[in-house]
């Protein structure tokens, strides 16, 4: 994935009864209700039981593996969306893809499910759809990889590429003009590099300069140093972590100097390493508001006993979604895409966000500051499209 699954969140409680939550395992594998401390209806058999009164969503993620723990956070949010909405109308089942993602797809298509949220990861999208499109079974996925949405697959996930254009619109407004990047050979690196390109053109400012470096502490401040003697730029995107890029800050720029500006991805979001670098003071970088997420966390932790993963509010919200559009669902009839389709968008935990016709999910994003021990919201999203 393009980006990092991290913990951090939470919603304070409404007393409800849950809507039917079960996990369905892969096949081979006992069936288990998930960890939580809430009503559920698990089946003596492998067969669902019937239920023409709701809306069989399936949910998709892993419940094993090394993803195991961020799939269970999601899943957990799921319940909790139920719950603080009081849902009567749907029926979420969660199906384990740690073993193989089209056998849960298969397993949630003959199951009856008419939506699917998910799966966690692109890799895992292209079997889940190879089973869920002749069916006409849309996905709203988790994943953040744009390359996989499609007229039947929404992606929810944060796009890094929106984060980027986003901190470069706000620089541009502070009068940045000439950028350059420092960023990590790879996938990950050349998408960086495109998205500020691409973001600093529109803004009609210049993209003067680039390197690249393997990941590692020496390669990244030889990069950043072959970068200092090009010169020519006031801003330089560091598409790195904490850690590095405060390394990198360092050869860049000197302690207290006002240029160049110094801008980075979506991932510094949480890191407060960032604040103990001398030269990262004034970096400027964009993430979707923590504002609603923080509540969000106590309730999670008040109900499981442990924090949740960052990317777990996309199953939340995930769930506040199909509500909204189960409004315009008839009964027996395939779930409604176009209703995806909203320009005004929809609000949820992460903020305002909606969807493109061709399936990419558009979010807004504040733009932070890192200061002397703080990070501090300089521009805060829109709250609304």
């Amino acid at each position: 994935m393009f980006g990092i699954l991290k913990r951090g969140l939470a919603i304070a409680l409404l007393s409800a009864t849950l809507a039917a939550c079960q996990v369905v395992p892969d096949a081979g594998r006992p069936t288990t209700t998930a960890p939580v401390d809430v009503p559920t209806e698990v089946p003596t058999d492998t067969v669902l039981p019937q239920d023409d009164g709701r809306h069989r969503v399936a949910l998709l993620v892993p419940l094993s593996g090394s993803n195991g723990e961020v799939g269970q956070s999601i899943a957990n949010a799921t319940t909790m969306a139920l719950l603080d909405t009081n849902a009567e109308n749907l029926r979420i089942t969660t199906y384990d893809t740690s073993a193989d993602a089209g056998a849960a797809a298969a397993r949630a298509i003959s199951d009856g499910n008419a939506l699917i949220l998910g799966p966690l990861v692109r890799e895992n999208v292209t079997d889940v759809l190879a089973r869920a499109r002749p069916a006409g079974i849309p996905l709203i996925t988790f994943s953040n990889d744009t390359g996989v949405a499609a007229a039947d697959v929404f992606v929810m996930g944060h796009v890094p590429e929106q984060s980027i254009a986003r901190t470069v619109q706000f620089a541009v407004s502070q009068g940045a003009r000439r950028f350059a990047a420092l960023v990590p050979n790879g996938e990950y690196g050349q998408r960086a590099a495109a998205a500020l390109q691409r973001a600093v053109t529109a803004a009609g400012a210049q993209f003067v300069a680039s390197e690249t470096y393997d990941r590692g502490n020496t390669s990244i401040v030889s990069a950043a140093n072959r970068l200092s003697e090009k010169g020519g730029f006031d801003t330089v995107l560091v598409g790195e972590g904490a850690r590095l890029a405060a390394m990198a800050a360092g050869e860049l720029k000197e302690a207290g100097a006002a240029l160049p500006s110094i801008i980075g991805p979506e991932l510094w979001s949480g890191e407060t390493a960032l604040t103990r670098n001398a030269s990262m003071q004034g970096a400027w970088f964009s993430a979707v508001s923590d504002a609603r997420y923080r509540q969000f966390v106590s309730s999670y932790e008040a109900r499981f006993g442990n924090q949740p993963y960052r990317i777990a509010t996309l199953g939340y919200d995930a769930v506040l979604l199909t509500l909204r559009i189960a409004r315009e669902w008839q009964p027996g009839q395939r779930f409604p895409t176009g209703q995806l389709s909203d320009e005004g968008g929809f609000l949820g935990l992460d903020g305002a966000f909606r969807f493109s016709r061709d399936g990419v999910g558009e979010r807004a994003f504040e733009v932070r500051e890192v200061g002397d021990g703080t990070i501090s919201i300089v521009d805060p999203a829109p709250r609304q499209f």
